[in-house]
C-alpha cells in the first residue's frame, strides 16, 4: 500500500513539474489517502500481532 503511495506521489510531482494541477492534485490527493490506509493497517498488524502474507 505504501509503494502505491509512492508511486501517485511521483506521479504527483512530476505532473506538477509540467504544469498539469488537476492531475497533480487528484494524484497526491490519492497518495495520501493509500498512505494513511497503510499506515492504519500496518498499525492494526502491530497491534494484534499479524503479518502480511508473504
Amino acid at each position: 500500500m505504501i509503494s502505491w503511495a509512492l508511486t501517485f506521489l511521483i506521479v504527483g510531482i512530476i505532473a506538477g513539474a509540467l504544469g498539469l494541477s488537476g492531475v497533480a492534485g487528484t494524484a497526491t490527493h490519492i497518495a495520501w489517502i493509500l498512505f494513511v490506509i497503510g499506515l492504519v493497517l500496518a498499525l492494526i498488524f502491530f497491534i494484534t500481532g499479524r503479518r502480511p502474507p508473504m
